[in-house]
Protein backbone atom coordinates (compact mmCIF):
# COMPACT_ATOMS: atom_id res chain seq x y z
CA UNK A 1 0.00 0.00 0.00
CA UNK A 2 1.31 3.44 -0.94
CA UNK A 3 1.93 5.98 1.79
CA UNK A 4 0.05 9.25 1.80
CA UNK A 5 1.66 12.14 -0.02
CA UNK A 6 1.56 14.11 3.22
CA UNK A 7 3.55 11.45 5.05
CA UNK A 8 6.27 11.68 2.42
CA UNK A 9 6.36 15.45 2.80
CA UNK A 10 6.94 15.17 6.55
CA UNK A 11 9.94 12.90 6.06
CA UNK A 12 11.79 15.38 3.82
CA UNK A 13 14.07 17.86 5.55
CA UNK A 14 13.21 21.54 5.33
CA UNK A 15 15.18 23.04 2.47
CA UNK A 16 13.27 26.02 1.11
CA UNK A 17 15.74 28.89 1.59
CA UNK A 18 13.34 31.64 0.53
CA UNK A 19 10.83 30.79 3.24
CA UNK A 20 13.61 30.39 5.79
CA UNK A 21 15.04 33.82 4.91
CA UNK A 22 11.57 35.37 5.10
CA UNK A 23 10.91 34.01 8.59
CA UNK A 24 14.37 35.12 9.69
CA UNK A 25 13.70 38.60 8.30
CA UNK A 26 10.37 38.77 10.15
CA UNK A 27 12.02 37.68 13.41
CA UNK A 28 14.70 40.35 13.03
CA UNK A 29 12.21 43.11 12.13
CA UNK A 30 10.28 42.47 15.36
CA UNK A 31 13.37 43.55 17.29
CA UNK A 32 14.99 46.10 14.96
CA UNK A 33 13.23 49.33 14.08
CA UNK A 34 14.49 52.76 13.20
CA UNK A 35 13.58 56.07 14.79
CA UNK A 36 14.32 59.66 13.83
CA UNK A 37 17.36 59.70 16.14
CA UNK A 38 18.57 56.23 15.10
CA UNK A 39 17.25 55.16 11.69
CA UNK A 40 17.52 51.62 10.37
CA UNK A 41 20.22 50.75 7.82
CA UNK A 42 18.67 47.92 5.79
CA UNK A 43 20.77 45.93 3.33
CA UNK A 44 19.78 43.58 0.54
CA UNK A 45 21.84 41.50 -1.85
CA UNK A 46 20.55 40.09 -5.10
CA UNK A 47 22.55 38.00 -7.51
CA UNK A 48 23.95 41.05 -9.31
CA UNK A 49 23.40 44.08 -7.08
CA UNK A 50 23.92 45.39 -3.56
CA UNK A 51 21.29 47.69 -2.04
CA UNK A 52 21.37 49.75 1.16
CA UNK A 53 18.79 52.19 2.45
CA UNK A 54 18.30 54.09 5.67
CA UNK A 55 14.71 54.18 6.90
CA UNK A 56 12.92 56.07 9.66
CA UNK A 57 10.25 53.53 10.61
CA UNK A 58 8.26 55.98 12.74
CA UNK A 59 7.38 58.12 9.72
CA UNK A 60 7.95 55.44 7.07
CA UNK A 61 10.39 57.57 5.08
CA UNK A 62 13.64 56.62 3.40
CA UNK A 63 16.37 59.07 4.39
CA UNK A 64 19.10 57.85 2.04
CA UNK A 65 19.72 55.01 -0.37
CA UNK A 66 22.67 53.62 -2.32
CA UNK A 67 23.00 50.67 -4.64
CA UNK A 68 25.18 49.28 -7.37
CA UNK A 69 22.50 50.26 -9.87
CA UNK A 70 23.80 53.82 -9.62
CA UNK A 71 26.33 54.62 -12.33
CA UNK A 72 28.79 56.13 -9.86
CA UNK A 73 29.03 52.89 -7.81
CA UNK A 74 29.34 50.31 -10.57
CA UNK A 75 32.75 49.11 -11.58
CA UNK A 76 33.90 47.39 -14.73
CA UNK A 77 31.89 44.29 -13.99
CA UNK A 78 28.50 44.33 -12.25
CA UNK A 79 28.56 41.81 -9.41
CA UNK A 80 27.36 41.57 -5.83
CA UNK A 81 30.73 40.93 -4.21
CA UNK A 82 32.71 42.30 -1.27
CA UNK A 83 34.29 45.09 -3.28
CA UNK A 84 30.95 46.52 -4.41
CA UNK A 85 29.51 46.04 -0.92
CA UNK A 86 32.34 48.18 0.46
CA UNK A 87 31.64 50.89 -2.11
CA UNK A 88 27.92 50.92 -1.23
CA UNK A 89 28.71 51.03 2.51
CA UNK A 90 31.01 54.01 2.02
CA UNK A 91 28.48 55.81 -0.20
CA UNK A 92 25.56 55.34 2.22
CA UNK A 93 27.71 56.58 5.10
CA UNK A 94 28.71 59.72 3.17
CA UNK A 95 25.06 60.46 2.31
CA UNK A 96 24.00 60.08 5.95
CA UNK A 97 26.83 62.16 7.33
CA UNK A 98 25.87 64.92 4.87
CA UNK A 99 22.40 64.85 6.47
CA UNK A 100 23.98 65.03 9.96
CA UNK A 101 22.97 61.47 10.95
CA UNK A 102 25.79 59.44 12.45
CA UNK A 103 24.11 56.62 14.43
CA UNK A 104 22.01 53.87 12.87
CA UNK A 105 20.58 50.45 13.69
CA UNK A 106 21.95 47.78 11.34
CA UNK A 107 19.36 45.48 9.75
CA UNK A 108 21.07 42.61 7.96
CA UNK A 109 17.77 41.51 6.40
CA UNK A 110 18.08 37.81 7.14
CA UNK A 111 21.55 37.53 5.63
CA UNK A 112 24.35 36.06 7.73
CA UNK A 113 26.76 38.68 9.10
CA UNK A 114 29.66 37.38 7.06
CA UNK A 115 31.33 38.21 3.78
CA UNK A 116 29.45 40.91 1.85
CA UNK A 117 27.29 41.98 4.79
CA UNK A 118 30.32 42.36 7.05
CA UNK A 119 32.24 44.22 4.31
CA UNK A 120 29.38 46.72 3.88
CA UNK A 121 29.08 47.22 7.65
CA UNK A 122 32.83 47.67 8.14
CA UNK A 123 33.04 50.20 5.28
CA UNK A 124 30.14 52.18 6.76
CA UNK A 125 31.81 52.15 10.19
CA UNK A 126 35.14 53.21 8.71
CA UNK A 127 33.41 56.13 6.98
CA UNK A 128 32.03 57.42 10.28
CA UNK A 129 28.71 55.68 11.03
CA UNK A 130 28.13 54.27 14.51
CA UNK A 131 26.14 51.09 15.10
Amino acid sequence: MRASRFAVRKERPFSNMAINRRTTRQRIRKKVSGTAERPRLAVHFSGRHVYAQVVDDDTGRTLAAASTRQKSLTGKKIAANRETAERVGKAIAEKLLAKKVDTVVFDRGGFIFHGKVKALADAARASGLKF
